[in-house]
Order: C-alpha cells, then structure tokens, then sequence
C-alpha cells in the first residue's frame, strides 16, 4: 500500500460488529456533527414522518442481519448519536427516492475484469471520507470506501474472498421498504462467493434502489444488479459498459432521472467505445456535452460531488486496487489482495 498526501483517510479496524461500527463512528464523529446534523437532509431523515417506517426496519434488520444491526448500534455510539437516528441516515434512500448518492461505473469484462467507479456525494464530506480495512470477528474482512456516519456496502470496495463491488444510487419511486438497501449493500461485503452475493440482492429486494457491479475472483462473469421496490434484474456484461444513476434493465414502478445522471449517462455510453480512452481517463471526463462525469461544481443540482475514484482489476490470481482522491495525479491508494 502506497499513501501520497491527500484528504482521504484510512481506517483499520478488528474485532466485534459493534466495535467496528464503534471505531468507524469515532472516525467520523467530527465531519458527521459539524456538517450533516445541521443539514436539510438529515432533519428530513431523521424527522418524525419516517418514524414508523424505521421502526420496522430496525425489527427486520435485527431478525435477519444481527451482526449488520450490531454494526449499526456501534457506529452511533461511536458517532454519540441516538441509535434511531443513525439507523434512518442509513435508511435514506428507502425513506425518500432521490438523496444526494450519486456516482457513475465503467464495467469492463475480460480475462482481467476490470470495475472503475466514481464515488458522488454530498460536498460537504470531501476530506472527511475514509478507506476502511475491517476484520470483523466471524465475518469475511473487505476494504471499503466509507462516508461519515454510514456504514459500508453502499460505494466500492472488495473483500477477502476476491469478490469486487461497486454500488449507485437508483432512484425508485412508490417503494414500500422491508430492508435497507445500505444493510444488503453490507451483506454483499461478507459475502464469500458471488452466488451468496446474488442470493442476497435477489432474495429480498425490498428495499430502494441500487445498481451494482459485482465480479469475483476466479469466476468468469461481470455483473451488473439493479434492484429495489421489490425486484431484482441481473445482466451478464460482455462489452464495456457504463452506468449511472437511473435503472436501465431492472422493471420499476417508477424512477427519477437527474439531469446530471442523465447526461452522465450519454457521455460515458459514448466514451466506452473509444478503446484510446481508459477508465480513468472516462471518469475524470469533464468535457460533457451537458453535465460532466466528474462532478466538482459547488452548484452541481444534485448537491454531489466526486469524493474519490476507485479502479479495481479482478485478475485471476486477485484484485489489484488503486484509489485516486483528486481529479489527476496519481493514485492516493493502491495495492493488491489475494483471495484468503
């Protein structure tokens, strides 16, 4: 592993569910009480409305992912924030269908799969976000890139059993949540085989929406998973293929199309097929025409910006990883991992 100076932290952490999230709640105790509790969104969320809603999905989330739920528990204690509130912050998007999780995903299938991902949130987390390298006790150990006060699963990351994961918001519409879409998002991280992963995101889609690139060391397949409202939709990628915040296999109620999701859209679906241009170079495009893919702008309409950039090359004897906080240069992070 290589650290450059940058605004991207990085966390290790081993032990107990709870002491896990207990250790990613300090991390991010600062950034979460100086910039999100004073914020519009997290009064929506956490405000008296959704109240009901939560409730149930605390009771599920505990009868169906313990150990999730005892993650969640230790991040709000170490965050000093009430359980309920933190529980809703990770419940965001099944209580409202458009929040400020944006992100954009190049899928590119091979004998080397390759998985580049740009992670899009809310502007006021740039230089607060982190790298998490955890070993929870009974569990499969992953890194992960991590936001303040969430728990990980929902951005990029990769895990000890080689499996590679990168996660965009989908905005559905009329969706009655039964579990949050964060705690399936988590699930896939522990997962030890892409078949679990896919049972997870297919078994209980009732949730808001996601779309996720999933491959696996070993396994010859790139994956692209788009569920929530409670369906699923699973494509095989045989080209280099792009992906940005709205479902465009998955059969939805309804959904929300951004202005910049759907110009990121056109552009990386023309990019991919211009084979001079790398993954990175795609992600770092800001030429548009419209609303660019890397998003820096203090007015973006979605309120998101790009916190960092992850590359991870599933090859057959691992994954490979680089991981860039700016918008050129040099990686922040990179390395290489072995399935255990």
């Amino acid at each position: 592993m290589s650290n450059k100076s940058n605004p991207l932290g990085w966390l290790t952490v081993s032990g107990t569910p709870y002491e896990v999230g207990h250790a990613m709640g300090v991390q991010g105790r600062d950034a979460v009480h100086r910039q999100l509790l004073p914020s519009d969104i997290w009064a929506e969320i956490t405000g008296p409305t959704h109240a009901q809603t939560v409730a149930r999905l605390i009771d599920d989330t505990q009868a169906k992912f313990p150990a999730i739920h005892e993650e969640l528990r230790g991040l709000a204690e170490g965050l000093g924030l009430p359980f309920r509130d933190v529980f809703a912050w990770n419940c965001r998007g099944d209580l409202l269908a458009s929040v400020p999780d944006g992100c954009t995903t190049i899928l590119t299938p091979g004998d080397a799969i390759q998985i580049s991902h740009n992670e899009d949130g809310l502007p006021f987390f740039r230089g607060h976000c982190f790298i998490l390298e955890a070993t929870p006790e009974g569990s499969t150990p992953f890194h992960a890139f991590c936001y303040p006060g969430s728990v990980a699963g929902h951005t990029f990351g990769w895990n000890s059993a080689g499996l590679a994961q990168a996660v965009n918001n989908l905005r559905l519409t009329g969706v009655t949540p039964q579990i949050p879409r964060m705690v399936l998002g988590r699930a896939v991280l522990a997962a030890a085989s892409l078949q679990a992963a896919m049972d997870v995101l297919t078994d209980d889609p009732r949730s808001g929406g996601f779309h996720m690139g999933l491959a696996q060391v070993g396994e010859p397949d790139l994956l692209s998973v788009e569920y929530g409202g409670g369906r699923s939709s699973v494509r095989t990628i045989t080209t280099r293929s792009g992906h940005a915040n709205h479902a465009l296999h998955l059969e939805c109620g309804g959904q929300i199309t951004t202005q910049s999701s759907g110009d990121r859209q056109i552009t990386v679906d023309r990019l991919v097929t211009q084979p001079e241009q790398t993954d990175l170079d795609i992600l770092r495009d800001t030429s548009g025409p419209g609303l660019p893919i890397r998003r820096d702008a203090p007015d973006d309409p979605d309120d998101e910006n790009t916190l960092a950039t992850g590359v991870l090359r599933v090859a057959p004897t691992g994954i490979e990883w680089r991981i860039y906080a700016e918008g050129d240069g040099p990686a922040t992070f990179e390395g290489a991992q072995q399935p255990a």
